[in-house]
């Protein structure tokens, strides 16, 4: 799904997020790291934490898409894979520890076929 469809008026929106995953604002909040709140006010859902971890979580979740076939099950393995390649860790619990980028890289050697 292409990042825009993610987004109104130019930011990540929690709610089409929630939508497009068939989940709750409160699982987007909780899924990215973030308190439940900081997807229900505006003025925090514009504060760029919040839109860095919505922008990470949505992409790492739009980067293994195309091995599930749907952004649904990209995000189950998002929330409840463990990674081998960072000590058991899911993606979600490396984006709440605040580690997005060695998520990615992870994706990214294991699409270039190094083996992790």
């Amino acid at each position: 799904m292409p990042l825009a469809d993610y987004a109104d008026q130019g930011l990540f929106a929690p709610a089409k997020i929630a939508i497009a995953w068939r989940t709750t604002g409160a699982e987007v909040a909780s899924s990215a790291g973030l308190g439940r709140d900081a997807v229900q006010r505006r003025e925090r859902v514009a504060s760029d934490r919040v839109q860095s971890r919505l922008r990470q979580m949505v992409e790492i979740v739009n980067k293994v898409e195309p091995r599930f076939g749907s952004a649904l099950m990209a995000y189950a393995w998002y929330r409840s894979e463990p990674l081998p390649g960072l000590g058991g860790r899911t993606a979600m619990q490396m984006v709440r520890e605040g580690r997005a980028d060695a998520v990615l890289d992870l994706i990214d050697a294991v699409d270039a076929g190094i083996h992790v």
